[in-house]
């Protein structure tokens, strides 16, 4: 197996972990868990292969992923009660799933020789975009979206430095470890540290 199919398994099987605690959250069926646990986990890559033209799109040429994610959708329905704070591990989850998804992404398109911008965002859809999906199908305020939250904004500087790293260089490995290590680092901060982007705030007419 590839750095990047590891990858691209590994972001499957912990996004699915995140989409089927959201699942939980919702107090849905067996069968609600694995839609949204299986939504998490290819959603972004399916729309990162899209774009790119990839055919068959990953998970259509290999369908162990969807296995994979059922099977981790099997395992958060017989065990979430066992958790103390299913939201407090659904966030660290994500922060990794993000990391992984984000290298996957980026790594993708560099495989296939893209403009670094087309890179940049590549690795966006692929970390952001399933989470975004699971949150909207259950009704959560998505991550992306909550004010002031180091998300969106650590795929992108995560992606940005593999970029930086591969025009100073670097390659293979090396850019996968950069990008997942910034983009997981900055999300972890914002979690530990409480760290916000400032928001806007409307301000009274002036008189």
């Amino acid at each position: 197996m590839t750095a990047l199919g590891f990858l691209d398994f590994a972001s499957v099987f912990v996004f699915a972990l995140t989409g089927a605690l959201v699942a939980s959250r919702a107090q849905l069926d067996l069968v609600g868990f694995a839609f949204v646990a299986c939504l998490t986990a290819v959603g972004g890559g399916t729309l990162r292969d899209l774009l790119l033209g990839r055919d068959p799109v990953f998970w259509v040429g290999q369908p162990g992923y969807i296995l994979l994610a059922c099977s981790a959708a099997l395992l958060v329905f017989f065990t979430a009660h066992f958790l103390e704070s299913r939201y407090r591990v659904l966030l660290w989850l994500d922060s990794i799933a993000l990391a992984v998804a984000v290298a996957a992404g980026t790594g993708v398109a560099m495989d296939l020789g893209h403009d670094p911008v087309i890179v940049v965002l590549m690795g966006i859809s692929t970390g952001c975009l399933g989470g975004l999906m699971r949150d909207v199908v259950c009704n959560e305020v998505p991550l992306l979206l909550k004010q002031g939250e180091i998300y969106a904004t650590a795929a992108f500087l995560g992606a940005s430095a593999t970029v930086v790293a591969s025009w100073l260089g670097l390659q293979g490995l090396a850019l996968l470890a950069i990008c997942a290590g910034v983009t997981w680092g900055l999300r972890a901060g914002s979690m530990l540290f409480g760290w916000r982007l400032p928001v806007y705030k409307a301000r009274p007419p002036q008189q």
